[in-house]
C-alpha cells in the first residue's frame, strides 16, 4: 500500500511554469512505476506522463511532449511534473499515480493500469 500526496498545483499565466510534486509514504516506493495524469472539466482523465522505476525511462503524451518533464528521486520518495510553456488547454486537476509492475500491465500511453491514486491538484492556466 502506498499514499500519494500532490502538491504544487495552482495559476499560471499562458507560457508559464509550475512543478508539480507528488511524495508517496511507504517503504517501496523505488519499486513503482509513477505516472501523471490530468482531468479537465467536462472530459475524461487523460495519460500525461510516466517513468519507470529507475527513472531510466520516461514516457508523454504528445500534447505535452517538449513541454513537460517527469522525473523522480527515490530517496525522497517523490516524483515531479516540471510544466513549461503551458498552455490555457492544460487547465485540468492533476493527479500521480502509483504502477505495481506486473507482466502485461501497461504503464503508459493508452489505457495504463495504475494501482494507487493521490487526491489531485488543480492547476489553471490563464490567456
Amino acid at each position: 500500500q502506498v499514499q500519494l500526496v500532490e502538491s504544487g498545483g495552482g495559476l499560471v499565466q499562458t507560457g508559464g511554469s509550475l512543478r508539480l510534486s507528488c511524495a508517496a509514504s511507504g517503504r517501496t516506493f523505488s519499486s513503482y512505476n509513477m505516472g501523471w495524469f490530468r482531468q479537465a472539466p467536462g472530459k475524461e482523465r487523460e495519460f500525461v506522463a510516466a517513468i519507470n522505476w529507475t527513472g531510466s525511462r520516461k514516457y508523454y503524451a504528445d500534447s505535452v511532449k517538449g513541454r513537460f518533464t517527469i522525473s523522480r528521486d527515490n530517496a525522497k520518495n517523490t516524483v515531479y511534473l516540471q510544466m513549461n510553456s503551458m498552455k490555457p488547454e492544460d487547465t485540468a486537476v492533476y493527479y500521480c499515480a502509483a504502477h505495481v509492475p506486473r507482466y502485461g500491465r501497461r504503464w503508459y500511453g493508452s489505457n495504463p493500469e495504475y494501482d494507487y491514486w493521490g487526491q489531485g491538484t488543480q492547476v489553471t492556466v490563464s490567456s
